[in-house]
């Protein structure tokens, strides 16, 4: 008799439905697994061992082989653990085959037969409704973020001893209600961003990061250290509006899957800072099987560089295409995925190596080699791709101690003024999802609508300035975003003048 037992091996938002296959032999007692899994699934043999003998129940005396179909596609995770055992107490005849059909099972087991939670339970559980399948069987702190795909039965489990029983027939085990309690905070900084009152001065800053927070702009801040660029940068934590239910989903399919989280639903855009010294797969996306890299755990959210000309060439370059895609493609030996990577970028950059030209008070000690070299390290290209670029300069000392008469009145102005922009964005274009930085050139033509004196003031511009086809858009893009901060359906001579400002 060979036991038949469901999971899933997902690759990316993708993946495959997998069949472990159990074969009880009489010969010498032993556990094989074969089908091209990883070194997670070669130790599944002692974990499963132990947790059927401490849940009490009897592990054959016979030689096993397990093998996990098919057997050309790689194979890794923790989560292959409970299926291997539910096949091998099927085989033994403690259950019958009958009582694993249409269900999918997948848990990590601990040595006493408790069930650890998995990452990539959201996806196991859609790849597992997608494929047909009604019922799914999951460690019980996954099933909360498992319970966000609707359309199958989602059962929760604390033991191998209790799934046992319940497939007996001896033990109900309720299926998963989703109530949307267990969240999580993608970023504990998020917490503790600062609000844009308590930001002195940078007026002109404060308006940029409005714009770029309603129009989802990428955005690059320069100045001088002490200026406040990481501060006005962080302040976009309290700035963006809350995540849709769809967004929820896929925002936590992307963390769950990368292992930034177990079984928790993410409700907060997500703002990632990786270190300059990150690898471009860390970044981008990689491994045998390509996890997230943090432009796709950035999804929605933002993508925070600091002092974005210290990054390598090669990430910087990197980033071009999802900037310009919304999307990642990574390709492995084994496999190509497509990550979203619908990002706010949000970098800074000091104006020399030393930080200090152009500060009235502090003079450079850079060459002008230095400094052209150390610009030079940003290309035209990427350039091309932020919509905004502001000029931020150090505030007055005195400036910094003078009290707020109105608690967080420009804060709340600001979420207001963003509230109503992306809500005209979404009468606009029909769609929760389309911001005005993701409209290509067809939507351009269309939603554009300038006034006859911003279009000849846009065309005079770009004659002088020589911009580039990319740059030309991008400033109708974010004149757009500022009309719609000041509920105008026409882009007036006053919006584009603004938008002009911002190319740097």
């Amino acid at each position: 008799m060979v036991a038949r037992v469901t999971t899933v091996a997902p690759v990316g938002f993708d993946g495959s439905i997998i069949e472990v296959e159990c074969d009880a032999s009489k010969s010498l007692p032993s556990l094989q697994i074969v089908g091209l899994g990883n070194k997670a699934i070669d130790e599944a043999k002692e974990r499963v061992r132990s947790a059927i003998t401490n849940s009490l129940l009897d592990f054959p005396k016979k030689k096993i082989t397990i093998n996990l179909a098919p057997a050309e596609l790689p194979k890794d995770g923790a989560h292959y653990d409970l299926p291997i055992a539910i096949a091998i107490l099927c085989v033994s005849g403690q259950l019958r085959q009958a009582e694993l059909d249409n269900a999918v099972f997948a848990g990590e087991l601990a040595l006493n037969g408790d069930l650890r939670p998995i990452r990539g339970a959201i996806n196991i559980t859609q790849l597992a409704k997608q494929a047909g399948y009604k019922n799914i069987y999951l460690p019980k702190q996954n099933a909360e973020q498992a319970s966000l795909i609707g359309g199958i039965n989602i059962f929760g489990i604390k033991s191998l001893k209790e799934l046992f029983l319940h497939l007996k027939g001896e033990l109900p085990v309720e299926k998963y209600r989703h109530t949307l309690t267990n969240t999580h905070t993608n970023n504990d900084a998020e917490l503790k961003s600062p609000i844009l009152d308590e930001i002195k001065g940078q007026e002109q800053a404060k308006r940029a990061l409005i714009i770029a927070a309603a129009g989802h702009h990428n955005i690059l801040l320069s100045g001088t250290p002490g200026a406040g660029k990481t501060m006005l940068a962080k302040t976009l934590s309290n700035l963006l509006p809350e995540l849709t239910p769809d967004e929820q989903i896929e925002v936590t399919k992307i963390h769950s899957f990368a292992g930034k989280i177990a079984g928790e639903i993410v409700k907060t855009r997500p703002f990632r800072s990786p270190h300059h010294t990150a690898s471009t797969a860390s970044i981008i996306g990689g491994g045998g099987n390509p996890k997230p890299g943090e432009v796709s755990l950035a999804h929605t959210g933002v993508l925070f560089l600091d002092e974005l000309p210290e990054y390598p060439r090669s990430i910087l370059e990197s980033l071009r295409q999802p900037m310009e895609d919304r999307k990642i493609d990574v390709s492995r030996a084994n496999a190509h995925v497509t990550y979203p990577a619908d990002f706010m970028l949000v970098a800074t950059m000091n104006p020399c190596p030393c930080g200090y030209y152009g500060d009235p008070t502090k003079e450079c000690t850079c060459t002008s080699n230095q400094i052209t070299s150390y610009q030079k390290r940003l290309s035209g290209p990427l350039l091309d791709r932020i919509d905004m670029t502001i000029n931020v300069s150090r505030v007055p000392n005195e400036s910094l101690l003078e009290k707020d008469m109105l608690i967080n009145k420009q804060h709340l102005s600001a979420l207001d003024s963003i509230k109503s922009a992306i809500s005209a964005q979404e009468k606009r274009y029909n769609s929760r999802l389309l911001y005005n930085a993701s409209l290509n050139n067809r939507h351009i033509k269309k939603y554009a609508n300038l006034s006859d004196e911003a279009k000849a003031m846009l065309l005079s511009a770009a004659d002088k300035l020589q911009l580039s086809a990319r740059s030309y858009f991008k400033i109708i893009k974010v004149a757009r975003t500022i009309a719609d901060l000041d509920n105008s359906n026409v882009i007036s001579l006053g919006h584009i003048s603004e938008a002009l400002q911002y190319r740097g």
